[in-house]
C-alpha cells in the first residue's frame, strides 16, 4: 500500500506537467484568435478545471490580479471561449470553458473575416467607381489603358470578396459542417 501512495503523487505531478505544457503551447498560439498569451493561459486553466471557476479561483490559479482576470474573462467570453455559468446558491460569477471549439473558432474568425472582407470589398467597389469616373473625364490614351488594367484587377478583387462572403456565410449559418463535418 505504501508503494502505491509513493507513486500516486508523482503521477499527479506528471499530469500537471502535461497540462502545463499543453496550455503553454496553446497560449503561445492564441494570437491567431487575437487573444493574448496570458489570456490563453487563463483559458487553459479554466479548460482543465473540473468545476466552473470564479475570478478569485482564476486569480489564485494564475497568481495574477483579479482585475487582470476580469479583463481576460471579458475577452474570452466575447470570443465565445468562456461561458458564464449559473449555479443555485452561488453569488459570484462562475465561468467554464466553451466545450464546442468549433463554435469558438467560428465566432472569432467569422467576425474577423467578415469585417476585413466587407471593408476590402467596399474599398474595391469604391476604387472601381472612381476609376470609371476618371476614365470618362480623361482624354489621355495611356491613362485610359492603365485604368482598364486596374479595372480588371479590381473586378478580380470584387469577385474574390464575393466568393469570400459565401465562404463566411457557410461558417455563419453552420453549413460548413455539412461539407467538413466536426470530428
Amino acid at each position: 500500500m505504501a508503494e502505491h501512495e509513493d507513486v500516486f503523487p508523482a503521477g499527479w505531478d506528471e499530469l500537471q506537467s502535461i497540462r502545463h505544457r499543453f496550455i503553454s503551447v496553446m497560449a503561445q498560439n492564441m494570437g491567431l484568435y487575437n487573444i493574448t498569451e496570458t489570456n490563453g493561459r487563463l483559458y487553459g486553466s479554466v479548460f482543465f478545471s473540473e468545476e466552473p471557476m470564479t475570478l478569485d479561483d482564476m486569480s489564485e490559479a494564475l497568481e495574477m490580479s483579479k482585475t487582470s482576470m476580469s479583463t481576460g474573462v471579458r475577452q474570452l467570453t466575447e470570443a465565445s471561449m468562456l461561458t458564464r455559468i449559473w449555479e443555485k446558491g452561488v453569488r459570484k460569477d462562475l465561468y467554464a470553458a466553451e466545450v464546442d471549439w468549433y463554435q469558438s473558432f467560428t465566432c472569432v474568425f467569422v467576425n474577423r473575416w467578415r469585417e476585413a472582407a466587407d471593408n476590402n470589398h467596399k474599398a474595391a467597389i469604391g476604387a472601381r467607381d472612381q476609376l470609371k469616373q476618371l476614365q470618362q473625364k480623361t482624354k489621355d490614351s495611356r491613362l485610359q489603358e492603365q485604368i482598364n488594367r486596374d479595372l480588371e484587377k479590381l473586378d478580380y478583387a470584387i469577385h474574390y470578396y464575393s466568393w469570400l462572403d459565401e465562404v463566411i456565410t457557410l461558417f455563419e449559418n453552420g453549413d460548413i459542417f455539412e461539407i467538413v463535418p466536426k470530428k
